[in-house]
């Protein structure tokens, strides 16, 4: 079979093809038939004439959704408003029928919506998402490459709880007990220990956390990088804005029109550098707005992070906002503190819309200082042993950041919660389908 995919039949005047799709839509009129056909790259109109034939008796008995292929001429039409054509059907097959009624619409709720996913799938929008999230990888892989990352994949079964021991799943492994990794943070580091100079990742991210968000998932993609060499914390935001600045002009390029048209909103392609601000200059600047952070005040809650951005973006016009040094009992352990103020650590949160999408860090290289950090932060040395060897036999100046992939086309394309921008979600009360 030779098939023609519907973008391209403008290129097939008077000629016979095969189109295969999806019905959309059907108007069974009384002396013609219009089915709305739709493959992944358009909508096209096929109209029919009744004859009392093969043709009209098939798409009579047809329900929307069924999968089909039909064999007609390409006429243009200008009173079409499918791409001014239409094609007369010398041969419809349906090739798996549809049940009806439909078990989703357009106005199902999301929830119902995620029950049917492959159904949902089907909507030209929710497509659209993963076509913008293809281009998103490409661009960042594009990047990384340019500037010199090896690209590894990294265990998502460890045998030792990674950081803190929280937040993590314990799955059976053997004999004994293994755990999903909820960070590739340390196995990063032990490449950098081991003389990659540049490493980055997108993968698989398990967190155990019982969070009821729209940002917050229990798996979730994460886009990561880890640097050697770096001169500061300032290395790793200037590849993060170039990274950035990149796909979104992709994005822009490529689906830009696309995307106004299905989610209405304009792709913006921001200006380097991004604005930052030191964390207690974000706390001053935000208390005097008169907000009132949400148990601890060494971080910021979604208020804090919303009113911020707010503040930023009225005097810069910049979407993007680096906020840095964040107080050094709110970092985990590997965080470097700097000579000039130990309370602190040289990391940062990137918002964006008023949203954190990515947290990073210069880490601490040197083996003492390192256990001395976990020491004072109570934690047991002994699990974390085949990490901690990676700095007794000289490591260099490094640092890095993880992204969550699904949270930047969520802010990129103005949907409400990842839920919409994840193949299949899942979260505390989701493990279907």
């Amino acid at each position: 079979m030779s098939r023609t995919l519907i973008r391209d039949l403008p290129h097939h005047p008077d000629e016979t093809v095969t189109v295969c799709g999806w019905i959309q839509a059907l108007r069974l009129q009384r002396r013609m038939q219009f089915v709305i056909v739709r493959d992944h790259t358009g909508l096209v109109q096929i109209t029919h004439i009744r004859a009392d034939d093969a043709i009209e008796h098939t798409l009579e008995a047809s329900a929307v959704e069924s999968a089909v292929k039909i064999t007609g001429k390409v006429v243009m039409n200008d009173k079409v408003k499918l791409g001014g054509l239409e094609i007369i059907p010398d041969r419809v097959e349906i090739v798996a029928p549809a049940e009806a009624p439909l078990p989703i619409d357009e106005h199902t709720n999301l929830d119902q919506r995620l029950d049917w996913r492959f159904l949902d799938l089907r909507r030209p929008a929710q497509q659209l998402v993963f076509t913008v999230q293809t281009t998103v990888e490409r661009a960042m892989r594009e990047v990384a490459a340019a500037e010199g990352f090896t690209e590894l994949h990294t265990p998502k079964l460890m045998g030792t709880a990674s950081e803190s021991g929280a937040e993590v799943f314990k799955v059976g492994y053997f004999d004994r007990t293994a755990y999903l990794a909820q960070s590739p943070q340390f196995y990063k580091q032990m490449a950098i220990a081991g003389g990659i100079d540049r490493v980055f990742e997108i993968g698989p991210v398990f967190r155990a956390e019982p969070s009821f968000t729209s940002r917050h998932a229990t798996e979730f993609t994460g886009v990561d990088l880890e640097m050697a060499w770096i001169d500061s914390v300032e290395d790793v935001m200037a590849v993060e804005e170039r990274m950035l600045q990149r796909v979104l002009a992709d994005v822009a390029e490529a689906h830009g029109p696309a995307i106004e048209d299905h989610f209405g909103i304009t792709v913006t392609v921001p200006a380097l550098p991004f604005p930052r601000i030191t964390m207690a200059d974000a706390l001053a600047r935000l208390h005097a707005t008169g907000w009132d952070s949400e148990g601890t005040k060494q971080d910021l809650d979604p208020e804090g992070e919303r009113t911020l951005s707010a503040l930023i973006a009225q005097e810069t016009g910049h979407e993007f906002v680096f906020v840095t040094r964040f107080p050094a009992e709110a970092r985990p352990f590997y965080h470097l503190r700097p000579a000039d103020d130990p309370t602190v650590t040289e990391s940062f949160d990137l918002l964006w819309k008023g949203i954190e999408i990515t947290t990073g860090a210069q880490r601490e290289h040197r083996y003492g200082v390192l256990t001395a950090q976990a020491r004072e932060k109570g934690m047991d040395l002994e699990p974390l042993e085949s990490y901690l060897n990676c700095f007794r036999y000289g490591t260099p100046p490094h640092g890095g950041l993880g992204l969550g992939l699904s949270r930047l086309l969520m802010l990129l394309l103005g949907l409400p919660s990842i839920r919409e921008t994840t193949f299949l979600f899942r979260g505390p009360n989701r493990l279907e389908p």
